[in-house]
């Protein structure tokens, strides 16, 4: 399988992948205490064809990435699924790396239409778009995936996957419970609905560790829920529309605007708010906007060029 261009469109077709039923005894990859791949992570899963539909449908949860790979046709794409359940373990959840070697699995390359490897496809609510194609660096990869969950979380998408069982390491003691991630009571105030409770657990880690970047994103993102709670949709984007230079009417658009994913036109419509305004109805706009670009992530490019229109806006 040679490396070529990927130009094939955001969506694959898996009807064509008709997975039989599990034998008698195992365990799906997207079920409680499924193995974990090897190296010992507990958000990795050496992905089989019985067991395919079981992982996609875990996606309704939170992310599965799929890394496509074979040790043999291209020995250096190894790395790349190692990589992987290295860094399943540091985001504690944020995603289940299911690693696909095409050899042992050919069945749901072809399903998935793969052209080429190594591939990386991200499932969420069962739907798969395609998100890398080179072996990166684990720095790069690390940096990739952090914006890609910091995306995620300005879309509202904070989920996370329970540990699966891995093999106790000496000293361990057998079925030892696995440590909760460090995000479990912030994710349990979201999905209680209490977004109060999230905010405080968020504040709580940030304070406690400043340069936790997704505990600032996720402290970010629940404070935009929290302003947004009870909001009339429509009524707030005519308030909007009536009063463009009302600092409080144009803020909670772009609110809006971030829940709905329409992260750009919350960010154009702050910076152009800036521009109008001036002394504390800009700093208003402009320390909104800030929160805002938090939410997303620095390194988000859609940030980056955000902050130059912010600066030029200023200045």
């Amino acid at each position: 399988m040679t490396q070529q261009p990927f130009s094939r469109p955001g969506a694959f077709d898996l009807s064509g992948l008709k997975a039989p039923a599990p034998p008698s005894g195992a365990t799906a990859p997207g079920a409680p205490g499924a193995p974990a791949a090897a190296g010992g992570s507990s958000y990795a899963v050496q992905v089989t064809e019985e067991a395919f539909q079981g992982l996609v449908e875990s996606s309704m949860t939170a992310p599965v990435l799929l890394v496509f790979y074979s040790p043999t046709r291209m020995p250096e794409s190894q790395q790349l699924a190692d990589d992987f359940v290295t860094l399943s373990t540091e985001f504690e959840g944020r995603f289940l790396a299911g690693l696909v070697d095409i050899d042992a699995a050919p069945g749901i390359a072809q399903a998935m239409q793969i052209p080429s490897i190594p591939l990386v496809v991200a499932v969420l609510d069962g739907r798969p778009a395609p998100l890398f194609q080179d072996v990166l660096p684990i720095e790069e990869l690390r940096s990739a995936l952090t914006t890609v969950m910091q995306q995620l979380t300005t879309q509202g998408i904070t989920g996370r996957h329970q540990p699966r069982s891995v093999a106790p390491v000496d000293g361990e003691a057998d079925g030892e419970p696995p440590v909760d991630p460090r995000y479990a009571a912030a994710q349990d105030a979201l999905g209680d609905g209490d977004i109060d409770r999230a905010v405080a657990e968020y504040q709580k880690l940030v304070t406690a560790n400043p340069a936790d970047v997704e505990a600032a994103a996720g402290l970010a993102m629940a404070k935009v829920l929290q302003r947004t709670q009870g909001v009339d949709l429509n009524a707030a984007r005519a308030a909007g529309a009536a009063n463009p230079d009302d600092v409080d009417a144009q803020t909670l658009v772009a609110d809006l605007d971030m829940l709905g994913g329409h992260v750009e036109d919350a960010f154009i419509r702050l910076i152009e708010l800036v521009r109008r305004t001036s002394g504390d109805e800009r700093n208003q706009a402009r320390e909104h906007l800030i929160g805002l670009f938090g939410a997303v992530g620095n390194d988000d490019p859609r940030v980056l060029k955000g902050r130059q229109s912010l600066a030029s806006a200023l200045f």
